[in-house]
């Protein structure tokens, strides 16, 4: 049985990327790759696929908006959410609209098609970071309430909002980086050199205690940068 994939994703490298790993395989079709949420949204209505790989950061509307209207008129299509945002807000937000799968944009190819049939033989393809945070908030909501006497006993300080570590040009840099965009292109969007660009990521990286772009986009995101 062929499988009809439609791609909406804003990025035009991981859109070539991402339309070029379809068509390799034999048993998948790819009925449209388009870059906005309107024309994603179109183009289910007129092709019916079965599954939707979606960008979450497109330009016109949000992708959790494209989520929630597959589910909506379009319930035997899967949804494979992949993107660079992996912050529980996001996360929660596009399982709860009707996402059945949820990946990072530092998955493989091979990786994107292998979870585009698994969702159609009845899996929910994860990340494995993204994987163990929604077990361990599972987790948290098992937990039974504290009585009074364990509320009192830990009762804390009201934390304090920690002060942005990062600097006005970073953070601009991490907004391009979560949209999957590479250094160069980043590099001539901002005016600078590719390799002034690795400096910045790299003082990214220290800062916020990351080692990779997923990692420094949910760190920012948690803080509130993005």
């Amino acid at each position: 049985m062929t499988l009809r994939v439609l791609i909406v994703e804003d990025e035009p490298e991981f859109l070539r990327r991402f339309s070029a790993a379809v068509l390799s395989d034999p048993r998948l079709q790819l009925v449209g790759a388009v870059p906005t949420g309107q024309a994603g949204m179109a183009l289910l209505d007129q092709h019916r696929p079965d599954v939707l790989l979606l960008d979450l950061g497109l330009p016109d509307v949000r992708g959790v908006q494209v989520i929630r209207h597959a589910a909506a008129h379009h319930p035997g299509c899967d949804v494979l959410v992949v993107t660079m945002f992996g912050d529980d807000a996001h996360v929660v937000e596009s399982i709860e609209a009707g996402a059945t799968g949820y990946l990072l944009k530092d998955a493989s190819t091979e990786r994107v098609v292998a979870s585009i049939h698994e969702l159609h033989d009845g899996g929910a393809p994860i990340s494995p970071g993204i994987a163990r945070r929604v077990l361990a908030r599972f987790r948290v909501t098992l937990k039974p309430a504290p009585g009074p006497a364990d509320a009192q006993a830990g009762a804390a300080p009201e934390a304090r909002a920690a002060p942005t570590p990062l600097t006005a040009r970073e953070t601009e840099l991490l907004r391009l980086t979560a949209k999957g965009l590479p250094f160069d292109e980043i590099g001539q969007l901002l005016g600078i050199s590719p390799h002034t660009v690795v400096a910045h990521v790299k003082n990214i990286y220290r800062k916020l205690a990351v080692h990779s772009r997923s990692e420094a986009v949910y760190e920012a995101s948690q803080l509130g940068l993005l």
